[in-house]
């Protein structure tokens, strides 16, 4: 399934402000990306929003980075010797605690997690199945997280951690719906699975349908709904993202085909079980990342980002390149990309 994607990056870097297209939110409201400066080109694929001033983002060539002063400068933060792995998800509780999720198949699936700002990195899994291929992680609070997995026999593969990452286990498939032929995850932005408490949602695409999973129990159950989303090998959903338990979209699109406009956008009124695709008023080309920041949704991808206050209306604010989006504190939204590229959002009223 030709869906992971891989980047070399030249070499030398400098950020200045975005230049955006300008959109209004709303009466004296408007949206922009305020540029950061990082001291590395590889793609960052991986991103994890603390605060303010704390963000931690991942990527290819091993790379882990720190910030704790409001991105104004980023420390190269990654377990040493690691330079072959692509980290292309990353979930951080603090400006001391992170977990990173390395992709790949076999053995390059693998877990770090630290306590100490990077200073030491300790392994807390690596996959010994050659059919395995691991997409994303997600918390659920501090203690409990998942992590998804390819189909293996049949089914996603679940593994789960009740100590901040420090152990995994997998779960029984038992309690996993049979996935289609070709169906998978896209390690694209860390958010094709996402959790608000015991609920998770995995995204997934590549076969006949592009399906969205759906746990209330902490991964051991899961049910799934089809949406009308495109999926093809290089097509699904890549994103999703939840107001509430039951308001959420699917975002995503064709990376093949980044300006490809047309069933790149579902919405859920029911937690997941059904979805509804958004047409006429949907970002115009292929979207990696979603969040709700707590006011509204934005979405990134290569050909731009854009925001919506429901999900259903959307306007793109501007015209740069991002893979991922996180936002903390319901107030605080930062993305990241290719080339190094990171930056926080500035919303003006």
């Amino acid at each position: 399934m030709m869906k992971k994607i891989v980047v070399t990056a030249a070499a030398g870097v400098s950020m200045v402000l975005a230049s955006g297209v300008a959109a209004e939110a709303a009466p004296h409201r408007s949206y922009a990306w305020e540029m950061n400066s990082t001291p590395t080109t590889s793609r960052l694929r991986g991103l994890a929003a603390v605060n303010s001033h704390i963000a931690w983002a991942s990527g290819s060539q091993g790379k882990i980075l720190r910030t704790v002063d409001a991105g104004h400068t980023w420390q190269s933060v990654g377990p040493a010797g690691v330079d072959a792995l692509q980290f292309r998800d990353i979930e951080a509780f603090d400006a001391r605690n992170a977990v990173a999720l390395s992709i790949g198949p076999g053995q390059d699936s693998r877990v770090y997690v630290t306590s100490d700002a990077g200073k030491t990195w300790t392994k807390s899994f690596q996959n010994a199945d050659e059919n395995a291929f691991y997409d994303c992680v997600a918390f659920g609070d501090r203690q409990h997280g998942l992590a998804m997995s390819d189909p293996v026999d049949g089914t996603f593969r679940i593994i789960s951690t009740s100590d901040g990452g420090r152990s995994w286990a997998v779960v029984d498939p038992a309690g996993m719906p049979a996935a289609l032929p070709g169906e998978g995850g896209f390690a694209a932005s860390g958010t094709c699975l996402v959790a608000r408490g015991d609920d998770y949602w995995m995204a997934t695409g590549g076969a006949e349908f592009a399906r969205v999973f759906h746990s209330t129990d902490q991964g051991r159950t899961w049910t799934v709904a089809n949406t009308p989303l495109r999926s093809i090998p290089s097509a699904g959903i890549f994103s999703v993202a939840f107001r509430t338990a039951t308001e959420g979209i699917a975002i995503g699109g064709d990376f093949a085909e980044p300006n490809r406009a047309g069933q790149l956008l579902a919405v859920t009124h029911d937690g997941g079980a059904t979805w509804t695709e958004v047409t006429d008023t949907a970002p115009k080309g292929y979207r990696s990342g979603a969040v709700w920041t707590g006011e509204e949704y934005i979405a990134v991808g290569p050909t731009g980002s854009d925001y919506s206050f429901d999900g259903i209306t959307w306007k793109a604010f501007d015209a740069g390149s991002f893979d991922a989006v996180s936002t903390a504190d319901g107030q605080y939204t930062w993305a990241s990309g290719e080339q190094g590229r990171a930056a926080r959002l500035v919303v003006r009223h």
